[in-house]
This record gives structure tokens, C-alpha cells and sequence, in this order.
């Protein structure tokens, strides 16, 4: 358990973030592919759904909000539909207040990802890349200084964070005393001097400086060539993706933090998600180091998430202290956690399937129709009755065993990824709410007769009939049992 890192998350709610930056819009175009298309080499996908975010400063500021902070966010939009989706979003977020310039003359940036499963095959950018209106951003950023502990300059290189607008924001930002965090773009990083910390990746340090390599000695050497180009920049945190990251605060040894990731699905807005959680930490009084440790746990959170994903405060947390819920219990959940827990699994893009069953005494039967299921899918949902719709179903008898037993032995199975408990006779209710890619029944069954086939066959998913054992069911077990008594 690590207290120091543990006890900041809980205190970010006092903190407000000011964030000047290119903002930009996310969208997320999800489908399958299964064809080449005959026109040309490519694939053909079809789409299935399409989601909006903020990017770049925007994410910054989203991710400050998802951490339980307040966010001022301070950029260019266009007068068009991007800007006004991208207006729209902001409005709700209740910790995020907006103080955008709207430019008629400029295009709102927009990043559209195309998605198949977990993978991104394509990226298509629209933007505008000349100086945007320097006044005004600063008039909106000094209007807002005072309020603020502390400054994310997050560079995209779109035009808003120009050689005049960053020496006065920078100016501005240490007359009030407020520590100022650069995510950069630009390969004169003489250009940032004079804020707190510099936050560049590894190819954006490597380009600054003519320093190359993956190695801990080559990332400590380009930290330091970036505090001599810049000497009144405090602190250089690189970030290394697998490697890690690497810190240098001006006077000290670098350190270097390994990688905390324990699956990657998607690295897209870590930049961000580790902006948000340095500023947040140097807001509540943190080392840089302590600071750089937590982003280091929210970008190994962040990453194994799909796409523009946020951190929570919780989930910080639970990460400092290396805390590992029971991960069997940690697949039993009420419907409410559970769709939760399903919005995670789609945003991935991964497909869900469900069956269900009331899985009194679990046999051979159960754990092949179990791994059928999960062969057909990537994350596995199993609605199972409670003890009182077991009793409906099967008499006064049954359940042999109690409903929190039945869901923790099948909550052990590699195969089944979450269990929902319903009370109803049928689980018509948990299909209409999670809309399963894949709905599973025994080949006892028909297609016509599986409840909710026809409401999973109308928007697309599929039903599998998966093949059954003969002999095996929990009535012929338990008739044996009594027989032998």
C-alpha cells in the first residue's frame, strides 16, 4: 500500500484546473469487417455506432473533471457543427466550464477513428493549422487566472499555443504564482521555458533533442538536455509507453517509473489522461515525483480502456494501493454495476454475448454450454435466477444450492465474465438492457422458442444453439443422489 500516492486522489476536488489548448472533437466510428471491398484492396466496414468525446485540450480538461476536479478550458472552436457538438459535450460536464473563442474563419478540429474490434484501421483529421485569434485566448485566460491553482499548456500544434501566446500565458501563469504543466508539440521546447514541468513522449524528446533510444541512460540524458535548453523549466517527465516513464526535476537524479499497464488496448489520450493527474497532484502541494508516480498508475488504467478514456478518482485509489478486489466476487454484480460494466466492454469495441439458467448443481452439461458461449464472443454475461424464481420454476425443493453459491462457483469459470442475478421467469428484462451481441441457449431449444431471440434478431445480434451433453442435467444428478440415499 502506498499512503502518499492513496490519500491524493480523494483531496483533487478542491482543485481547479485551468486548461489553454487545442481543442478538438473524437469521434469514434465502431463496426465489422468482413469483406475487401471489390472497388479497391481495403476492407469494407459496417458501421454499427458512432461516439463523440472531446479530444486534445478538451480531454485534458475532461480527464480533470473524471478525476474530481474543475476544469476551465480555454481554446478556438469553429462555427460549425463540430464546434457546436463539441460545445455540446462540455455542457455536460458539470465540472467543466468552457471559455472557447468562436473563430467563423476556422474549422473546429475533428479526429475520426474507424474501429473494428479492438483494432483502429483508419484515422481521417480535419483542421486548420494558421495562428488563431492570440488576444482573445489571453484576455479569456487571464480572466480566469486568479480562480485557478493550476496551468496545462497542451500543445497540439493546431495554431492556439503560438511563440506570443505561450511567453504570456507562461508570463502570466508564475506573476500568480501558479505552477504551469506543458504537454508539448513543438521541437524548440526553448519555447516552454519557464514552466513548472515539461511532459514530451518519447518520440516528441528524442526529435527535441537529437537523443534516440529506448533505454533508461538515453531517456536520462535527453531529460537533462531538455532542462539546458530550457533553464528556468523546474522538471522534464518523458514518457516512455511500455517503457515506462522518466523524470527529471532540475538539481536531482532522474528516476525512472517502470510501466504499471497490465493490458493494453488502446494508448489514445494517455498524453492527456497523465497531463490532467500531474496537474491535479502539483494543485494539492505533490513532489513531482509523487505526481509523476500517480499518472504513471492513471496511464496504466487509462490504456486499457478503448479509446478517449477517462481515470476516476476510485480507480486511482484502489491503483496506489495495490489493492486487487477478490476478482471472482468482482464478476457478481447488480444491474446497474453490470451495464456499467458492459459500456467498458463496447467502448472497447469487444462483443458480448449472455445465456442464462439457474446452474443449481453445476455438471459437465453446464461448463461445455458455458465455453460454447464464450467461444462466440469476447466477454460472456450470465443471467442467472435468483432462489425464489428457482423455486417457481422447479418446485418447492430447489434450489439445492443458494443463489450467492451458485454465482460464485460460476463466477470461478474462466468462460463466464460477469453474472447478473433476475428475479423474473424469464431473463426477457437483462437481454432488452444489454442487447448482447450473441444470445446462447442449449440445442434443446429452438431458435423461435429462446426468449428474447426476437428481440436480439431485430437489431442484428445473432443466437447460437450450442450443442449438449447427453445424460447431463442437474434433475437426473440429484434423482441419483436420492436414489443412492
Amino acid at each position: 500500500m502506498d499512503d502518499t500516492l492513496a490519500k491524493l486522489p480523494p483531496t483533487f476536488s478542491g482543485a481547479t484546473v485551468l486548461v489553454l489548448g487545442d481543442v478538438m472533437l473524437d469521434r469514434f466510428v465502431y463496426g465489422a469487417v468482413d469483406r475487401i471491398s471489390p472497388e479497391a484492396p481495403v476492407p469494407v466496414i459496417a458501421i454499427e455506432r458512432e461516439t463523440a468525446m472531446l479530444g486534445g485540450a478538451g480531454n485534458v480538461a475532461r480527464n480533470v473533471a473524471a478525476l474530481g476536479g474543475r476544469a476551465v478550458l480555454v481554446g478556438v472552436v469553429g462555427d460549425d457543427d463540430a464546434g457546436r457538438t463539441l460545445l455540446g459535450l462540455i455542457d455536460r460536464e458539470p465540472s467543466l466550464d468552457a471559455a472557447l473563442i468562436v473563430d467563423a474563419k476556422r474549422r473546429t478540429t475533428e479526429k475520426t477513428r474507424y474501429i473494428s474490434g479492438s483494432h483502429q484501421m483508419l484515422r481521417a483529421d480535419r483542421e486548420d493549422r494558421g495562428e488563431a485569434d492570440g488576444q482573445a485566448l489571453l484576455k479569456a485566460f487571464e480572466a480566469h487566472l486568479r480562480e485557478v491553482d493550476v496551468v496545462v499548456l497542451s500543445d497540439y500544434a493546431k495554431g492556439v499555443l503560438t511563440p506570443v501566446v505561450l511567453k504570456a500565458a507562461i508570463a502570466a501563469a508564475n506573476a500568480a504564482g501558479k505552477p504551469v504543466i506543458v504537454d508539448p508539440k513543438s521541437r524548440d521546447f526553448s519555447r516552454y521555458d519557464g514552466a513548472t514541468l515539461i511532459k514530451p513522449n518519447r518520440r516528441e524528446a528524442a526529435e527535441a533533442t537529437g537523443i534516440a533510444g529506448a533505454g533508461d541512460e538515453a531517456a536520462a540524458e535527453a531529460a537533462d538536455a531538455i532542462l539546458a535548453t530550457a533553464p528556468n523549466l523546474a522538471a522534464a517527465l518523458i514518457t516512455r509507453g511500455g517503457a515506462g516513464m522518466t523524470l527529471a526535476v532540475r538539481g536531482e537524479a532522474p528516476v525512472h517509473l517502470p510501466a504499471t499497464a497490465l493490458e493494453v488496448f488502446d494508448v489514445s489520450g494517455a498524453g492527456d489522461t497523465v497531463a490532467a493527474t500531474l496537474a491535479l497532484s502539483l494543485a494539492k502541494g505533490a513532489r513531482p515525483l509523487d505526481a509523476a508516480r500517480l499518472a504513471n498508475l492513471a496511464a496504466g488504467l487509462v490504456v486499457a480502456k478503448l479509446g478517449t478514456d477517462v481515470v476516476t478518482a476510485d480507480e486511482l485509489v484502489e491503483a496506489a494501493r495495490g489493492e486487487h478486489a477478490d476478482p471472482i466476487a468482482d464478476k457478481i454484480a447488480d444491474l446497474d454495476g453490470a451495464l456499467a460494466i458492459v459500456a467498458g466492454w463496447r467502448a472497447r469495441g469487444l462483443k458480448v454475448g449472455f445465456t442464462n439458467g439457474c446452474f443449481d448443481l453445476l455438471h459437465p452439461g453446464h461448463v461445455s454450454l458455458l465455453a460454447q458461449a464464450k467461444a462466440a464472443c469476447d466477454r460472456l454475461i450470465v443471467g442467472l435466477n435468483t432462489d425464489a424464481s428457482v423455486q417457481r420454476l422447479k418446485g418447492p425443493t430447489r434450489p439445492v444450492q443458494k443463489e450467492g453459491g451458485r454465482a460464485t462457483v460460476l463466477a470461478s469459470l474462466s468462460a463466464v465474465d460477469l453474472v447478473v442475478l433476475f428475479d423474473e421467469q424469464t431473463p426477457l428484462n437483462l437481454i432488452k438492457a444489454f442487447r448482447p451481441d450473441v444470445l446462447v441457449k442449449g440445442a434443446d431449444y429452438t431458435v423461435e422458442t429462446v426468449v428474447g431471440s426476437d428481440v436480439v434478431l431485430a437489431y442484428g445480434g445473432k443466437v447460437l444453439l450450442a450443442e449438449l451433453k447427453a445424460g447431463q442435467s442437474t434433475t437426473n444428478l440429484i434423482g441419483r443422489m436420492n436414489a443412492k440415499a
